[in-house]
C-alpha cells in the first residue's frame, strides 16, 4: 500500500512539473487519488473478511436479496445447524456475523466496539467514558426513587383505559397501550413534562416520536433503504428528517428553558426541595473533575437516547411478560397473591416494595429470556478478534449478538422453550454462564438504564395483575418480529377480566 501511494504522488508531481497550468486540475486529481486509495483499502479489507468468513459456514445466500430473515423461528433453526456463529447477508454486499454463543458474545462485549445510535450508545473512547461517568448519577437509587410514583400514575391511566375497553367478546392489544404508557412515564421522568399522550395523541411531539420509531423499524428490513442516499431521497427519509427536526426543536426548547432556572449548582438543591430531580436536571448540572459539562448538543443526544432507547424496549418487556402470564395462569395467580400480600389494602406501589416481590421478578426475567425486548445487539469491531476456538474476524466486521438465540441455547438452558421462573432463583442464577442471560446486553456498554426499566416493569406488572386477570386470545397468536425491539406483526392480544376485591 505504501509503494502505491509513493508512486501515485511521484506521478502527480511529474505531471504537474511539465505544465504549471495543470495546477488547476490538482483538486480533481487529489479527489480521484483519494477515491482510488479508498477503493484499494476496501478491496483489501473485503478480501480479508471473505477469507475469515470461510471459517463461518451459514445458510444459502440469494444472489440479490442475501439471506436475512425476519422469521425468528427460521433463524433459530439456523443456529442449531451452524454452531456459535454464522453470516447473515443484507443483499450481496452487507454482511453481519450473527453470534449465537455465550462465549462468543462474552468475547465481543469485553472488547467493545461501535454501536449505531447518536448519544451514549455510539460514542467511543474517552468521550464515551466521560459521558458514561457523568450520566451514571442520573440512575442512582436516590434519583430513581421518586420515579415510582410517576410511573404508578401513568400505569393507572392505562389501566383505567382498559376498563373502558374490555368486553367478553373482544381482546385488548397490549403493545400500543403499554408503549404510550412508557412514553408518558419517560416524559415525566426525563423532562418533568405532563404530556397527556395516553389520552390525547394529537400532540405533534408525540406524533413525531412514533413516526421516528416506525421509520427506523421499517428501514431495517426494507433492502433499498440500506443505502443511505436512496433512503434520504425517498419520501420516508424526508418524513424521518422532518420528525427528527420536530423532536430536536422541542428538546432544545426545554433545555434552554431549564437552563434559565439552573444558574448555579446551588439551584439544584432548591429544585430538589420543590420536586424530584429529572434526567434533564442531572445532565445540565453534570460536571467532570475539571469542571467540564455536556454541551447542549450532547445533552439533546442523551435525552433522545433515553427517550427512544427507553420507552419501546420497556413496553416490549411489559407486554410480553403480561402475555406469558396470560399463557400460564398458575404463575399469574402466584404473582398476584404475592403482590396482594405485600400491598394489603394499598393500590399504589412504593420504593421499598420493589425488592419484596421475588416471584414476580423471576417471572419478569423468565419472560425476558423467552421474549428479550432487544433481540439483537449490533457492533462493529474496532479491533480484530480471535475467538477461543481459533476462528477470527478482522477489524471493521459487523457482528450481531443474537440475544434471542443465546436465551434459547439448550447448552445453557434446560428445556429452553418451557416457561420456568425458578431458573432465576438465587441458587440457579449462581450456576449460570455470565452471558447466558443478557436482556440489557453486557460488558462496559450494557444498558445504563436497566434499573429504571426493571422498576417500570415491576410497577406496571404488579398494578396490572391487581386490577385484571389475563387470558390469551387463541385466535390471535402473536407472530414475533425482530425490529429495534421484539414486537408482534399482528399485535399482542389478551382477554382482560376485571378483578373485584372484597
Amino acid at each position: 500500500m505504501t509503494c502505491v501511494v509513493v508512486r501515485l504522488i511521484t506521478a502527480i508531481w511529474c505531471w504537474l512539473h511539465k505544465d504549471v497550468s495543470r495546477i488547476f486540475y490538482l483538486p480533481i486529481v487529489l479527489c480521484l487519488t483519494y477515491m482510488v486509495l479508498k477503493a484499494i483499502k476496501l478491496y483489501q479489507w473485503r478480501r480479508e473478511l471473505n477469507k475469515a468468513l470461510k471459517s463461518f459456514p451459514g445458510p444459502p445466500v440469494h444472489w440479490l436479496f442475501g439471506n436475512v430473515h425476519e422469521d425468528l423461528d427460521k433463524v433459530l433453526e439456523w443456529s442449531k445447524k451452524y454452531a456459535r456463529a454464522f453470516p447473515v447477508w443484507f443483499g450481496k454486499f452487507v454482511v453481519f456475523v450473527t453470534l449465537n454463543d455465550a462465549d462468543y458474545a462474552k468475547a465481543v462485549c469485553a472488547r467493545g466496539g461501535k454501536r449505531w445510535w447518536k448519544g451514549l450508545l455510539t460514542l467511543q473512547g474517552r468521550k464515551w467514558f466521560q459521558h458514561r461517568k457523568l450520566l451514571t448519577p442520573g440512575f442512582h437509587y436516590g434519583v430513581l426513587k421518586p420515579y415510582v410514583s410517576l410511573i404508578t400514575k401513568s400505569t393507572q391511566v392505562m389501566l383505567d383505559k382498559w376498563e373502558h375497553l374490555i368486553t367478553q367478546e373482544k381482546s385488548v392489544e397490549l403493545f400500543g397501550h403499554v408503549s404510550l404508557m412508557t412514553l408518558d412515564s419517560i416524559l415525566k421522568c426525563a423532562f418533568s413534562h405532563e404530556s397527556n399522550c395516553q389520552i390525547d395523541r394529537s400532540n405533534s411531539y408525540i406524533k413525531s416520536v412514533f413516526e421516528i420509531t416506525f421509520q427506523i423499524n421499517y428501514r431495517i428490513w426494507y433492502l433499498p433503504y440500506q443505502i443511505d442516499f436512496i433512503y434520504w431521497l425517498s419520501r420516508d427519509g424526508r418524513r424521518f428528517q422532518k420528525a427528527c427536526e420536530m423532536v430536536h426543536l422541542q428538546t432544545d426548547k426545554v433545555i434552554k428553558e431549564r437552563k434559565k432556572s439552573l444558574k448555579d449548582e446551588r439551584e439544584l438543591e432548591k429544585i430538589q426541595k420543590k420536586r424530584h430531580l429529572d434526567f434533564l436536571d442531572i445532565l445540565l448540572c453534570a460536571k467532570d473533575e475539571n469542571g467540564a459539562g455536556l454541551s447542549d448538543e450532547d445533552i439533546r443526544a442523551e435525552v433522545d437516547t433515553f427517550m427512544f432507547g427507553g420507552h419501546d424496549t420497556t413496553a416490549s418487556g411489559i407486554s410480553w411478560t403480561l402475555y406469558c402470564l396470560a399463557m400460564y395462569p398458575e404463575h399469574q395467580q402466584k404473582c398476584r397473591e404475592e403482590i396482594r400480600e405485600l400491598l394489603g389494602d394499598r393500590e399504589i406501589i412504593q420504593w421499598d416494595d420493589l425488592g419484596k416481590m421475588p416471584y414476580t421478578t423471576m417471572c419478569i426475567k423468565e419472560s425476558m429470556r423467552i421474549f428479550p425486548p432487544v433481540p439483537l445487539v449490533s457492533r462493529q469491531l474496532s479491533k480484530p478478534i480471535t475467538f477461543h476456538d481459533g476462528r477470527y474476524l478482522p477489524e471493521g466486521t459487523l457482528v450481531g449478538i443474537n440475544i434471542y438465540l443465546i436465551h434459547r441455547d439448550p447448552n445453557l438452558w434446560k428445556d429452553p422453550e418451557v416457561f420456568d421462573p425458578m431458573r432465576f432463583s438465587p441458587e440457579n442464577s449462581s450456576q449460570r454462564h455470565s452471558h447466558a442471560f443478557m436482556p440489557f446486553s453486557a460488558g462496559a456498554r450494557n444498558c445504563i438504564g436497566q434499573q429504571f426499566a426493571m422498576i417500570e416493569m415491576k410497577v406496571a406488572i404488579a398494578l396490572s395483575l391487581l386490577r385484571f386477570e389475563f387470558s390469551p386470545n387463541p385466535e390471535k397468536i402473536p407472530r414475533k418480529i425482530p425490529q429495534l425491539v421484539l414486537r408482534s406483526k399482528n399485535g399482542i392480544h389478551v382477554h382482560l377480566k376485571k378483578i373485584h376485591w372484597h
